[in-house]
């Protein structure tokens, strides 16, 4: 039986607050017409043919009766809330510990409930202190400091014959070091060294003006780029410090250089007691013009981090072996998986590290940070190679209230059906209020269904406190009905716009009010589920029951 409900305008105020419109409370009636939702008899799974699923975790699953009760009564799925996140199977090492996710799958499997797999690739609970290892802390691409001063001859201060570049002494060889603007390797400056004809090497001779400082027992890596007019070798040296007094020099000779530019790099150890070193070539004996550019001394147990096709490499054979690492594991045994979850910012830009920073957290990793758009398609072709059969979904959220998002969504979910990338679903995850647009929840239904994927509500829960009043507000009428209705509305709108054969299924992202992630997570006031903190089920229950029926 319908009714005509009028929430009186004293109780209005009091359970939601003032609007400044009545509208985004009723979407677009001034009083709410709707079943007075109090069917509570039906066991929601035996509702409908496709898969009835709740959240869960596994703490409050094996511990608490009441909770499992109502999973194993009401639903024929699940989604893990945590267990199969990526900081929950992957250790600090890189390693794999399965022991929580295999517990919990195990326990469903005997319950007779399927497991949904969640998630696969995502932004949030990564274990990105590996994965920022393996890119060398965030790969940002810096690497171990240049101890050399001016070593690309860039700067050249006073320019005199006995000191061409800042930072550089010439000991031998007056007027032949001049610095230039042609044939350099880098930057807008080389050293040119125009060599007579006789001599010895050391004749024309040129050192670091300075000391510098190193530690003993560490070795260092000395490098530096050269070529000439033709082809010689020349020879360097290392001169050590043991505090103001110098030890033994070592000399490097026989250093090849090519009519091009080649990189010359040499490791040194430092010897015990020598704090300091200087750095000298020797680039006489042969009449020749010599170029010298980028010089460079670092301590070698520094490894400069990967960047550009290197450090795409390196995520994406982490992202692979992720995904293949946990599909693998159950093949056969769970046969549906968020590949991809929240994509997309709210800005409906494909996240990056600007956009979705990590701000102190420890547990974001942005894998399109350093693989772009094409993240996708990559991780979708691994989870289909890893299992041929399983659904693959992508995932997001905020898509019934942002035309952005959803667009944005939608573009995505085309490119990666017409690649052929595996993907044989979306998921809209419909953390809704109580004020949603019906408008915009039908459009997105229209939109989703158009891409001929399946469609899930994945993570479905109607928050009844959206502007955060205070008290119980669980206990206002006006609310609990404002809740029923929108639950109803959004498993009706879900069969008037997704076929049949689209429909993926429906999960409410969790059980009680008192264990939902708005409470509990975000501690909020609300209560956003279909049941009570004591199990029992409420109006929100009866009016998606109805729903599920047809009515």
């Amino acid at each position: 039986m319908k009714k005509k409900f009028i929430i009186p305008g004293l109780l209005l105020l009091t359970a939601v607050g003032i609007y400044s419109c009545k509208k985004d409370i009723y979407n677009g009636a001034d009083s709410l017409v709707e079943t007075q939702f109090t069917d509570s008899s039906a066991v929601l799974k035996s509702l409908v043919s496709f898969p009835l699923g709740m959240a869960a975790e596994y703490p409050l699953s094996s511990t608490n009766n009441s909770y499992w009760a109502v999973i194993k009564r009401e639903a024929s799925w699940i989604t893990f809330g945590n267990e199969l996140k990526n900081d929950a199977v992957v250790k600090a090492d890189g390693t794999y510990d399965f022991t929580r996710a295999d517990n919990f799958y195990n326990m469903a499997t005997a319950a007779g409930i399927k497991v949904f797999g969640h998630t696969l690739v995502w932004h949030s609970q990564q274990r990105a202190s590996y994965y920022n290892s393996l890119i060398g802390g965030g790969g940002s691409g810096s690497g171990p400091t240049n101890l050399i001063v001016n070593p690309g001859f860039e700067t050249t201060t006073v320019g005199t014959t006995a000191e061409p570049a800042d930072g550089w002494s010439v000991l031998n060889g007056a007027g032949q070091f001049v610095s230039t603007a042609t044939n350099v390797n880098a930057g807008a400056k080389a050293l040119q060294i125009n060599v007579p004809a006789g001599g010895q090497n050391y004749n024309t001779q040129m050192v670091t003006k300075a000391q510098i400082a190193v530690t003993a027992g560490k070795t260092y890596t000395i490098s530096y780029y050269i070529k000439g007019a033709a082809a010689q070798s020349i020879q360097f040296e290392i001169r050590p410090y043991s505090g103001a007094t110098a030890g033994s020099v070592n000399y490097q000779g026989g250093k090849a250089v090519g009519t091009s530019y080649a990189k010359v790099s040499y490791d040194y150890a430092i010897p015990a007691g020598v704090t300091a070193i200087q750095l000298a070539f020797d680039l006489g004996g042969t009449q020749n013009t010599l170029y010298l550019d980028d010089v460079s001394i670092t301590d070698a147990s520094i490894v400069a981090p990967p960047t550009g096709n290197a450090l795409a490499t390196i995520v994406d054979n982490a992202m692979k072996r992720h995904i293949q690492t946990v599909v693998s594991r159950y093949v056969g045994k769970i046969t549906a998986w968020d590949v991809i979850n929240e994509p997309f910012s709210d800005a409906a830009e494909l996240r990056n590290n600007t956009n979705t920073p990590a701000t102190g957290r420890t547990d974001v990793f942005v894998w399109q940070n350093y693989l772009g758009r094409d993240y996708a398609s990559k991780a979708f072709t691994y989870a289909r190679a890893s299992d041929p059969t399983a659904d693959l979904y992508m995932n997001d959220y905020n898509l019934e209230s942002s035309v952005a998002k959803l667009d944005a969504f939608v573009a995505l979910a085309k490119e990666l059906k017409a690649a052929n990338t595996g993907i044989t679903g979306v998921g809209t995850q419909m953390h809704c209020n109580i004020n949603t647009s019906y408008t915009q929840i039908d459009a997105m239904f229209q939109k989703l269904a158009a891409t001929g994927l399946k469609v899930r509500i994945s993570e479905l829960d109607v928050r009844l406190n959206p502007t955060e009043k205070v008290g119980d507000v669980g206990s206002f009428p006006a609310l609990r009905t404002l809740q029923a209705a929108m639950y109803n509305y959004v498993v009706k709108a879900y069969f008037k716009y997704v076929p049949e054969a689209q429909r993926g299924g429906i999960t409410v992202w969790g059980v009680a009010d008192t264990d939902s992630w708005i409470v509990t997570s975000l501690a909020k006031n609300d209560a956003p589920l279909l049941f009570n903190g004591s199990y029992g089920k409420k109006q929100a229950f009866a009016g998606f029951a109805q729903a599920l029926k047809g009515q």
